[in-house]
């Protein structure tokens, strides 16, 4: 255990947050803790998840240099994490092209209800869908679509629509950015 961690085990303890949450001394750094509090306990876990989110790759031994933490506490803040629901998968960024700008659309989905899962499932096998959201109104979902090119999207549009469950689809182009805070 490094100093960092018992200093911040025994200002846990000197404050009374360690044993009312039924989480023992060094509980706070193995991620035993029960379910209903919250999936991020301190600056540790923001900083391990920003890093995660940056470099999906990351190796524990350079988070953990990065944090000042043990290889081992940030193995086991991450299967935490990861146990708990709040870390549910990794994944992949491919870069464009250079000079190469992706075409973006979204679509909005009526479905039949009793299929949304298999329409849910069928839009994840799609490497263009960068998004999926259940939405109020006349329509059920707003998929987001990229593709290098417009033939690309409205091959992809015309693939949603034979999706077994789907009743219609109306989409939109997307012609610039005028606000983007991701």
């Amino acid at each position: 255990m490094t100093k960092l961690e018992k200093k911040m085990i025994d200002k846990s303890v000197k404050h009374g947050k360690v044993g009312g949450d039924k989480m023992t001394d060094n509980s706070r750094f193995r991620g035993e803790a029960n379910v209903a509090q919250k999936p991020l306990r301190d600056d540790f876990d923001r900083e391990l998840v920003a890093i995660l989110k940056s470099n999906a790759r990351a190796k524990t031994s350079d988070i953990a240099k990065k944090l000042g933490i043990a290889r081992t506490t940030v193995h086991e803040r991450i299967q935490r994490l990861e146990k708990i629901g709040y870390i549910t998968g990794y994944t992949v960024k491919l870069a464009e092209e250079p000079g190469q700008q992706m075409v973006e659309a979204y679509v909005l989905i009526e479905v039949l209800q009793q299929q949304n899962r298999q329409i849910n499932d069928k839009l994840a096998s799609f490497p263009e869908v960068k998004q999926a959201l259940a939405i109020s109104g006349e329509f059920d979902l707003l998929v987001a679509v990229e593709a290098p090119q417009l033939e690309d999207i409205d091959e992809i549009i015309d693939e949603i629509a034979l999706i077994p469950g789907v009743r219609r689809t109306q989409s939109s182009l997307v012609l610039g950015r005028k606000l983007d805070r991701r």
